[in-house]
C-alpha cells in the first residue's frame, strides 16, 4: 500500500519504519518543520514536505498529529488526498471528524502504545485497535492493521474515549508517581534506579493477576500507623500528602 505519513512525532517515528519493514511504500513525511520531516524523511528513504498541499496521491494517509493540529488539517488533508483512506492515531478524537472534513473513506488506527523517538518498540505485542467509515474501509484498515501487529480490535471511538482514559491512569499517571519518587528520593541521595526492581515486578504481577487482587502496602491492609508517617513525612509537601490521603482512600474505604 501506498502510505502517506501526515506527522513526524513521536508515533510517526515509530510506526513509520514499522510500515516500511512491512512492506508499504512511504510516499512523503509531512510535518510542519522542516527537520522532524527531513529526519524521517531520510530515515524512511522517501520525500518529505511542510506543505499538506504538496502531498502526493497516495492509497492511505495515516495522521499522526497533535489533537487540535489534526482538526485543524484535517479539511485540507481530505481535499489534497481525495479517494485515500485517511485515519488517524487519536485516541480521544472520533472518527467522524473525516466525515465533517469531507473526507468518504477513513477510519482510525490507534497503537495501545507509549512512544518516544528513541524507543525500540516490539510491534508484535503492541494492540491496535481500529474503526471504519464502511464495513470495506473497515476490512481495509484490517489489513493493513495485521501487518503491523497481530493484535487487532474493531473498536467505536466512544470505545476508544475510554481505552485512552485507561491509558492516561495506567501510563501518564503511573509516571508522575515514579517522578514523584524520585523527588522524594533524591533529598537522601538515592538514585530512582533503586525503584526498577519494583516496577518490573508490579509490572509483572498483573500479568497473571488482576490488579485489584494484586494491590500491596498500607492503604489496602488498613494501617493507619504507617499512613501517619508517611503523612508526616509529606508535611513539608502538602499537594503529595492530599494526593496520598486520595489514593489512599480510594483503595481502601475504610480510610475516610
Amino acid at each position: 500500500m501506498k502510505i502517506a505519513l501526515i506527522g513526524a512525532g513521536k508515533v510517526a517515528t515509530c510506526l513509520g519504519p514499522r510500515l516500511k519493514e512491512a512492506g508499504h511504500d512511504i510516499t512523503v513525511v509531512y510535518s510542519r518543520t522542516v527537520e522532524s520531516a527531513c529526519i524521517l524523511g531520510d530515515r524512511l528513504g522517501t520525500i518529505y514536505t511542510t506543505d499538506i498541499k504538496a502531498v502526493p496521491a497516495s492509497d492511505a494517509a495515516i495522521v499522526m498529529l497533535k489533537d487540535d493540529a489534526l482538526k485543524e488539517l484535517a479539511p485540507a488533508i481530505a481535499d489534497t488526498l481525495k479517494g485515500a483512506l485517511l485515519m488517524h492515531t487519536a485516541g480521544s478524537v472520533p472518527m467522524d471528524i473525516w466525515r465533517e472534513a469531507g473526507a468518504f473513506k477513513y477510519g482510525v488506527l490507534y497503537p495501545m502504545q507509549t512512544f518516544s523517538k528513541e524507543s525500540r518498540i516490539d510491534w508484535s505485542q503492541v494492540p491496535l485497535f481500529i474503526e471504519g467509515s464502511s464495513a470495506p474501509v473497515l476490512e481495509s484498515i484490517r489489513g493493513l492493521a495485521l501487518s503491523v501487529s497481530p493484535d487487532v480490535t474493531p473498536l467505536s471511538s466512544e470505545g476508544r474515549k475510554k481505552l485512552h482514559l485507561a491509558a492516561v491512569f495506567t501510563c501518564n499517571f503511573s509516571n508522575h508517581m515514579y517522578a514523584i519518587a524520585e523527588q522524594l528520593l533524591a533529598t537522601e541521595g538515592v538514585p530512582f534506579r533503586v525503584m526498577l526492581p519494583l516496577v518490573r515486578e508490579t509490572a509483572r504481577k498483573v500479568e497473571s493477576i488482576n490488579p485489584h487482587d494484586a494491590q500491596t502496602g498500607p492503604a489496602v491492609r488498613g494501617d493507619r500507623k504507617i499512613i501517619d508517617e508517611h503523612l508526616a513525612l509529606l508535611k513539608d509537601n502538602p499537594e503529595y500528602a492530599e494526593l496520598y490521603k486520595l489514593i489512599s482512600i480510594d483503595i481502601n474505604k475504610d480510610l475516610k
